[in-house]
């Protein structure tokens, strides 16, 4: 891949955080803590800024015989600016990823990884890029009393309530650069082009419900698409303190997979934990999730965490799923959705580590590496089987430089959501 385009978001998100220091008048209060009473430290007039970001540039060997081994950058900034408008609280978001030209159009290579499509067949054995434009949304908060609020929030692209925070907002996931195996069971939902929320918070408990656009994002990632809202969603959110967060959630999407027929039903629960000590923190994540389609029913559990101390992080995830096994045999074999189709369960595990070399310009730069193992599911007996494909226990690893805003010139946007930006008021 040409020099330029692993460097591109490099350079983007430092001249994004010198951008925003410049415009930033030096005379003004820091920036609200990404705590969980942000809207307690609103100020009576006048913007604030946040912002938060990752470049990833990724040396990625995949487990053979159908993985493959590239270079490729994942990442993501947001942007986000807030104030106080009569009684209530408005603020605007923007997030973007150069990954269509980084990862290239069809994605990187993640073995046993399904979702959406390319050139209108089934996109196997990779994980797409996200849009430009990952999300462009507002968002109001008005108070009713000191324990209660009502928000509106919406934008031709953002995420509904469906599912847990998003996996680049998670503090659990935070050095990992790879999405994971069941991100379309939990969270894929978070670029839906066209949603709009509406959501009542009363002390720690959070009601919210979307209407949105059920269909993935097609190939073509460098416009901004809107589309009908003909999906809905619900998610009741718990947060009994700033350390504990936990959700559950259903969503009905219409037709979202293009080359599979039918609309499809979500549930999922989640359980998070945050305790940080300064920069330092640990983090971890429980999720499982179920998902109806026209064909098939899969499931999905996933443990996932983080833990950082100075300058060193370590990291992992665990993955128990349900495959739809006749999908990832493309292009052995030609998939045409039908009744009885073959699921099996497999299990993958990530552990890997991180270390700060240090900070340059308002940038935390960090070098780190992971080794994801797998479990592929028995042969069956005389049928073409995943072993055949992908091996009985592949192994795939990454060796990984990382760049991102540093924690000491702006606060993380861990744990927020379109209808949530500066986190639960609770």
């Amino acid at each position: 891949m040409p020099f330029r385009l692993v460097c591109v978001p490099f350079v983007t998100v430092l001249l994004a955080t010198r951008a925003a220091a410049a415009q930033t008048p030096p005379e003004q209060p820091p920036p609200p803590p990404p705590a969980a009473h942000q809207h307690e430290h609103m100020a009576s007039g006048g913007w604030q800024y946040m912002q938060d970001g990752v470049a990833f540039l990724t040396l990625n060997r995949q487990g053979r015989p159908r993985g493959e081994t590239d270079v490729r950058s994942q990442n993501w900034y947001m942007g986000m600016g807030m104030r106080s408008i009569a009684a209530g609280t408005f603020a605007i978001t923007g997030m973007f990823s150069l990954e269509p030209a980084t990862v290239t159009p069809r994605g990187y290579s993640e073995i046993f990884q399904v979702g959406e499509a390319y050139k209108k067949l089934e996109n196997i054995d990779r994980q797409h890029p996200h849009d430009l434009f990952m999300q462009l949304a507002a968002s109001y908060r008005l108070p009713l009393g000191d324990l209660a609020g009502v928000t509106i929030a919406g934008g031709p692209v953002g995420e509904p309530a469906l599912g847990p925070v998003a996996f680049m907002h998670r503090p659990s996931a935070t050095e990992n650069p790879t999405a994971p195996l069941s991100h379309h069971t939990f969270d894929s939902t978070h670029i839906a082009q066209g949603v709009v929320t509406a959501a009542f918070d009363a002390g720690p408990l959070l009601f919210e419900g979307s209407a949105f656009h059920g269909r993935e994002p097609d190939e073509h990632r460098w416009n901004l698409e809107t589309h009908k809202l003909d999906s809905w969603s619900t998610r009741l959110s718990f947060r009994p303190s700033d350390e504990w967060f936990a959700q559950v959630s259903y969503g009905f999407l219409k037709e979202p997979e293009a080359l599979e027929p039918g609309n499809q039903r979500r549930v999922s629960g989640s359980v998070g934990w945050l305790r940080q000590n300064g920069t330092d923190f640990t983090a971890a994540t429980a999720l499982a999730g179920h998902v109806t389609r026209r064909f098939t029913d899969v499931t999905a559990l996933m443990l996932e965490a983080t833990h950082q101390v100075g300058k060193n992080a370590v990291f992992g995830r665990a993955e128990r799923l349900q495959v739809e096994t006749e999908h990832l045999l493309f292009p052995q074999i030609v998939h045409v959705p039908h009744p009885g189709e073959l699921l099996h369960w497999m299990t993958e595990v990530t552990l890997g580590g991180a270390r700060s070399l240090g900070t340059a310009g308002g940038l935390d730069i960090g070098l780190g590496g992971d080794v994801q193992f797998y479990w592929v599911p028995p042969r069956p007996p005389g049928l073409l089987s995943l072993v055949d494909t992908h091996g009985a226990h592949p192994v795939s690893f990454h060796i990984f430089l990382r760049v991102r805003p540093s924690a000491d010139s702006t606060p993380r946007m861990w744990n927020m959501t379109m209808a949530q930006p500066m986190g639960h008021p609770r």
